[in-house]
């Protein structure tokens, strides 16, 4: 594993005891350029996983808590006016940061949650005509609590769709859970946790895992699984063009953190259901009777053949995956 991610993941199990692979999914996300939504009940860390991450990488971090008053510019900024001047000045809001984290996004109105969609999509926020380029890197990770419904507003397929993962923290066993007290009996590690991880690095990091070996064989391996969900019985509405760049980028990146310059389906698997469930419509029938897209996403999975290690690739028949190690 390079050494980045080794320092990240263990900086951050200092306060998450127990959720190494949703941390290792997240840092994936945002090694992969993208926005995380974590999805679950409350108590379960998902602020905690926020600003570890935040903190491990020396991001700055800033929370809003959304509700059903946020106004869009309470997000992104307004223009005042400056009367000593005769002039309109912009303040930016509190998505100029590294780690956006929007807790409990669905509690906002729709016409809030859309304030981000630019944001999210283009690294910037346009306020009275006026583009403002927002900090790189720029994270948003969102929270939602997928019980209480009450005085909520359903996230939009076009906002999902910007989130390239949606990860569960999951509650802990009973053996995690009496690590935990013990740990935190005192002060909580989080604020005293220090960053061992720099911007610049984590940018190098993005580049890197840009460049990871992806196979023709494991390109239509990602193609073929997003296809299928679209053709699916129970789904009215499947994964887009965009969920195939996800998974690609998302495998990337966790071949990347396991020091492999390449790509395989096991890499692709393991993102499938982050990347692809949150994405998926399924039809009345199927909700009626419980079924979830993650069900879907499983079945997907089993019936996709997957590609054989060392078969014939872009480089040749018979070519190698490849044997180079990720640096960092």
């Amino acid at each position: 594993m390079p050494i980045f991610s080794a320092r990240v993941l263990e900086n951050v199990a200092r306060v998450l005891v127990g959720k190494e692979e949703v941390t290792r999914l997240a840092l994936a996300g945002v090694l992969a350029g993208g926005h995380v939504l974590l999805e679950d009940a409350p108590g379960t860390g998902k602020t905690m996983l926020a600003r570890a991450l935040a903190a491990s990488l020396g991001l700055a971090f800033r929370r809003v808590q959304f509700t059903p008053d946020l106004l869009p510019g309470d997000v992104t900024g307004v223009s005042v006016y400056r009367p000593a001047e005769g002039t309109f000045e912009f303040v930016p809001g509190p998505i100029f940061t590294g780690v956006l984290l929007a807790d409990e996004i669905n509690r906002a109105t729709p016409k809030t949650q859309s304030a981000l969609l630019e944001a999210m999509g283009e690294g910037q926020v346009t306020e009275s005509g006026v583009t403002h380029r927002l900090p790189a890197p720029f994270v948003v990770i969102a929270t939602q609590n997928p019980v209480e419904h009450e005085g909520t507003y359903r996230l939009p397929e076009a906002q999902l769709d910007r989130f390239l993962l949606r990860l569960s923290v999951g509650y802990p066993t009973l053996e995690e859970e009496v690590r935990l007290l013990d740990r935190l009996q005192g002060e909580h590690p989080i604020h005293t946790l220090g960053a061992v991880a720099t911007p610049a690095e984590l940018l190098a990091a993005q580049r890197e895992v840009r460049e990871v070996f992806v196979s023709a064989d494991v390109r239509r391996y990602v193609a073929g699984l997003v296809r299928r969900t679209r053709a699916h019985p129970v789904v009215a509405l499947g994964g887009g063009p965009r969920a195939s760049l996800a998974l690609q980028g998302t495998a990337q990146a966790l071949a990347w953190q396991e020091g492999r310059r390449f790509v395989t389906p096991d890499d692709v698997q393991r993102a499938a259901v982050g990347v692809l469930a949150h994405r998926l419509t399924l039809n009345i029938e199927a909700r009626l009777q419980g079924q979830g897209a993650e069900m879907v996403v499983r079945d997907v999975l089993k019936a996709e053949p997957v590609p054989v290690e060392g078969g014939p690739l872009e480089g040749g028949a018979g070519a190698p995956v490849g044997t180079g190690r990720a640096g960092g």
